[in-house]
């Protein structure tokens, strides 16, 4: 006859050692978030906090470790979006750097989230949604010290040798701030974030003689065909909003946080039609300055967030236009052209020359499709730069040309 007590007891052994076999796991189920323990190149793990908050570190057999976020995070599955790194290989991305996320003490970070959510609530009052979700392209802004070197420009255009020619028309101020005239700071940002790239060439607007708005139809074909430039670039700087404290018992220094909303257009100047619009608003908590003049600084980085939030759309739409130059003037055997150096000509550069061609419009819609090429005339072949943005060119197929004729670079 079997002892049921005996049994009951080798019963309760086995479902004790069951348990602490497994007792290591429930650390990794008590939060999704945590990491297992990471280890050292010596093999030692890092003991975990309880509850690490991002920012933390410690130290272990002499090495620093910080909770920090996981750059892998939404990009690999099942990837925890915090992990311990040792300190001496982290780099904090821009929105940890200018947060300081983990560097605050609690006091401070309640004061923070309480101005940020009234400015929010300020917003909303006045009809503007604060923006919650942010491209991924935010990740240099020119100017002011976040980023070693302008993003690479990864995706296929055509002749991706040459510089697009832009005029970016200076900025309509809608704010209520005119008189520190933030426009024109916000059109040189957005003329230097596009130069920068080293793919475009900025054209001075107050250079061209031309009556009228240069986004108008005629406007924008002559500014094509004759000067050379594919785009026209139009916007405004508005929605201007500040606020600023001091944190009592802290310290006397001023903190202040900015929002701003920039809008561009862009117009294509073969088509004479309207290719991209973008509007880009910068996220509040980002623009936050402290100290001496912390408002007017914190509305500059405000500008500069919103340029960058739209920045990477501005460049493709400008590259996607193909680039050409025109022939300024027919000498005997030298073909001068108004493109060189600075849109990325070089000497031995093969060149093919053709007429302006007929705009193609679709039937059903009325919107211009683009232009045509016109009559082939002939190969030409740079052999000297000269001035800011010129060169000559000599004749090795094909001839009557004409200042009138277009100029592409040869495939």
């Amino acid at each position: 006859m079997c002892n049921i007590p005996l049994m009951r007891k080798l019963l309760v052994l086995v479902l004790a050692l069951s348990l602490a076999s497994c007792s290591s796991l429930w650390p990794l189920k008590k939060s999704a978030t945590q990491p297992p323990p990471k280890k050292t190149e010596k093999g030692e793990k890092v003991e975990e906090k309880v509850d690490p908050k991002p920012g933390d570190v410690q130290t272990l057999d002499g090495v620093e470790y910080i909770y920090a976020r996981n750059k892998r995070y939404q990009l690999t599955p099942y990837e925890p979006e915090y992990m311990w790194v040792r300190k001496d290989q982290y780099s904090p991305g821009l929105f940890e750097s200018l947060a300081g996320a983990g560097t605050q003490g609690k006091k401070e970070r309640a004061e923070l989230d309480k101005r940020i959510a009234k400015l929010e609530e300020d917003l909303k009052k006045k009809g503007v949604a604060p923006q919650v979700v942010y491209p991924a392209q935010v990740a240099a802004l020119p100017g002011m010290g976040y980023y070693s070197a302008p993003p690479l420009i990864n995706f296929s255009f055509p002749s991706p040798k040459m510089r697009r020619r832009v005029v970016v028309l200076p900025l309509r101020d809608e704010t209520n701030y005119k008189a520190e005239h933030l426009d024109e700071l916000t059109t040189r940002r957005v003329v230097g974030r596009l130069e920068n790239t080293g793919a475009v060439v900025c054209v001075d607007p107050e250079t061209i003689t031309l009556k009228g708005k240069l986004t108008d139809p005629g406007n924008m074909k002559t500014l094509n065909e004759l000067y050379g430039v594919q785009a026209v670039i139009a916007g405004t700087l508005s929605d201007m909003y500040t606020t600023a404290s001091k944190i009592e018992g802290k310290d006397e220094k001023e903190t202040s946080f900015a929002f701003a909303k920039i809008s561009l257009t862009v117009y294509n100047t073969e088509t004479a039609t309207v290719l991209r619009q973008l509007s880009g608003r910068n996220p509040v908590f980002l623009s936050r300055e402290k100290g001496e003049m912390s408002t007017e600084k914190s509305k500059i980085k405000a500008i500069d967030l919103s340029i960058e939030l739209i920045a990477d759309d501005l460049l493709k739409a400008v590259l996607a236009l193909d680039w050409h130059g025109r022939i300024a003037s027919v000498e005997k055997d030298r073909i001068f052209i108004n493109a060189g150096r600075l849109s990325g000509l070089e000497r031995g550069d093969a060149l093919q020359a053709y007429s302006p061609g007929e705009q193609v419009i679709d039937a059903t819609t009325k919107v211009p499709l683009g232009k045509l090429k016109g009559t082939y005339k002939g190969d030409l072949e740079v052999s000297e730069l000269f001035g800011v943005d010129a060169c000559w060119a000599t004749v090795k197929t094909g001839g009557q040309f004409s200042p009138t004729d277009l100029v592409y670079l040869k495939k």
